[in-house]
């Protein structure tokens, strides 16, 4: 699948590098990016503050495409709060800012250490959740990282968005207070 991702830091270098490592094509759109067709997959690998502008510049090309959401609405400045109204997130926010693509919210419970050793503490495999409303979505996303080395598993309806970014914020939280390291992070054990 040709899979299109905004932002080149840790975490769309990380999610990239497992894309491609299943045979995918990857490109990613950096904020001095010349237009180009966006891949069937796009991933917003950037920080929640950065999502309205890409939406407002890119709202056509998005039209049916699946987004993959990574982002934690975290208020950076007091890690303390959370960006979003209580009863939403900011998955929630895309899906109706794009109503005619599909939102999938993935890989905000982990970090990018762990993505790219595919290790949580060196010692777990490390698991992406996915939310989404379309089960067909989820499933292109199974299959475009297959060979990832990831454990992906479908976390439910784009409802559970909220909770997977409560996930997220707690665990940035305990990282940034050096209670847990930048490669540790929680595990899901079958």
């Amino acid at each position: 699948m040709d899979i299109s991702i905004f932002g080149k830091g840790k975490m769309g270098t990380a999610i990239g590098d497992n894309f491609t490592t299943s045979g995918n094509a990857v490109n990613y759109i950096l904020s001095d990016s010349d237009k180009s067709p966006l891949g069937e997959i796009v991933v917003f690998a950037v920080p929640y503050s950065a999502l309205e502008e890409i939406i407002n510049e890119y709202a056509d090309e998005l039209d049916g495409k699946i987004i993959v959401d990574i982002t934690n609405p975290v208020d950076f400045s007091t890690f303390d709060d959370l960006l979003v109204p209580a009863d939403s997130s900011a998955a929630a926010i895309i899906a109706d800012k794009l109503p005619n693509s599909t939102v999938v919210k993935a890989f905000n419970t982990s970090f990018s250490e762990t993505l790219a050793t595919k290790k949580v503490s060196n010692k777990h495999q490390t698991t992406v959740l996915l939310a989404s409303d379309s089960q067909q979505a989820k499933e292109q996303i199974f299959r475009a990282l297959e060979k990832s080395g990831l454990s992906l598993v479908d976390a439910g309806s784009l409802k559970r968005a909220r909770e997977l970014e409560a996930l997220g914020f707690l665990q940035i939280s305990l990282a940034a207070s050096e209670k847990i390291s930048w490669n540790g992070g929680f595990g899901l054990f079958k």
